[in-house]
């Protein structure tokens, strides 16, 4: 009966190994996921802010802008 509790101790204790590498995987790619994310907001903000600037440095905007100004 030694041999057969030793292997079961032994498979207890890679069970367990292996389900605390699990958690740890699971809870690392959840942090990635999650700075993935922040940085992919950042990216659509900065895309946004040029888009709005290249919409005011058009030569149409600038000129009926121009125009604006000087009607009042």
């Amino acid at each position: 009966m030694s041999d057969s509790s030793t292997i079961i101790v032994l498979l207890t204790i890679t069970v367990i190994v292996l389900s605390l590498v699990i958690v740890v995987l699971l809870a690392t790619m959840t942090v990635l996921i999650l700075r993935v994310n922040r940085i992919v907001k950042n990216i659509e903000a900065v895309s946004n802010n040029i888009a709005q600037v290249t919409e005011w440095l058009s030569p149409v905007k600038l000129v009926s802008t121009i125009v604006d100004v000087f009607r009042r």
